[in-house]
């Protein structure tokens, strides 16, 4: 760890933006008097154990149990505890998982997965359900139960990072999940050969691009091919990644999140490159700004969100080594690691 940098980063503020906007009950809305929606909770809930706020961080997880359906799904979005979007998504069903493990890395406290277990087992047991044929994993059912037979590239690569963060879980406990297994090998050849099986309208969103790199459903010279034929589209240089491609909008989360792939694949110089562009976009208060114009670099929105500051706190930690949990999505823990011998 390079102590000096970090400390010149000044992560604090960072972390306090997130308590601050943090409900007594442990939800984390985007921001003060916005929208939760669960994956976004879980993101700053991660950010919060990268601050060393684990007391937090483990009240977000326990409202997050506290809201999950019978089902094993969430509503896409709450306000105050309150449904306001009821669809329920299979991303953000899933995604517990991986918030779940991280905490673990952090922690090494068995008991806290022994706690999550069942609602995790739920969360990717209902995100399964929606498995097509050809292994991409459809979006959303509606508050009445309908299937949404649409697949998202950038959903279905974050699922099967949850796959693999619950089969770690599961080994761990002592839980062999063989369907896991083989959902998880599923979505991972969907996503490298069928590329047809998800909607091509977001592949205008820089996440469908860096997605399937960050999750490691596309490693070795898969990933790299799939960096260098994109890079142009998406990277302004000096600056960061546009949330989407054809508008002058750079964003921090995307920004960071691209961060983590690029630390992912081992391309270490290039992540420490980018996250150089984005170190200072920040307000006064020391939180992290959602995203901004350019050239004419107008600060937008104005809102203060907890899951950007989150991301760029999970950015930090892969490239200084804050926590163990910064290899998390490192390409060359997973082939290594003993939770998925099973899957070679």
């Amino acid at each position: 760890m390079d102590k000096d940098r970090v400390a010149a980063l000044d992560l604090e503020p960072v972390v306090a933006s997130i308590v601050r906007t943090q409900l007594p009950t442990g939800e984390i809305p985007w921001s003060d008097g916005d929208k939760t929606d669960p994956w976004d909770h879980v993101e700053a809930a991660m950010g919060l154990a990268v601050g060393g706020r684990i007391v937090e961080a483990r009240r977000a997880f326990a409202w997050l149990a506290s809201m999950q359906l019978e089902n094993g799904s969430w509503h896409a979005s709450y306000k105050e505890g309150v449904p306001e979007d009821r669809t329920h998504d299979t991303n953000m069903s899933s995604y517990v998982a991986v918030g779940v493990y991280h905490h673990f890395l952090i922690t090494a406290d068995r008991d806290f997965l022994k706690t999550y277990w069942p609602t995790l087992r739920k969360g990717l047991d209902f995100a399964l359900s929606l498995q097509a044929p050809g292994g991409e994993i459809h979006w959303a059912t509606s508050p009445d139960g309908v299937v949404d037979p649409m697949a998202l590239l950038t959903g279905s690569s974050s699922i099967y990072m949850s796959l693999k963060c619950g089969l770690a879980i599961a080994f761990e406990l002592g839980y062999a999940m063989p369907h896991w297994v083989e959902g998880m090998q599923r979505v991972r050849e969907a996503i490298r050969t069928r590329p047809h099986c998800f909607n091509v309208t977001k592949s205008r969103f820089s996440m469908d691009w860096f997605y399937p790199m960050l999750s490691g459903a596309l490693t070795g010279r898969e990933a790299q091919n799939r960096l260098d034929k994109y890079w142009k589209k998406f990277v302004v240089e000096g600056q960061g990644v546009r949330c989407v491609s054809d508008e002058p909008w750079v964003t921090v989360a995307e920004t960071a999140e691209f961060i983590l792939a690029l630390s992912a694949m081992g391309n270490t110089d290039q992540a420490h490159i980018v996250f150089d562009w984005i170190k200072d976009s920040r307000f006064d208060d020391g939180s992290y700004w959602c995203g901004y114009t350019f050239p004419n670099m107008v600060i937008w929105p104005e809102e203060k969100l907890s899951w950007t500051n989150g991301v760029v706190l999970m950015a930090a930690d892969a490239l200084f080594d804050l926590t163990p949990a910064g290899r998390l999505f490192q390409h060359d823990f997973w082939e290594s690691h003993e939770a998925l011998d099973l899957t070679a």
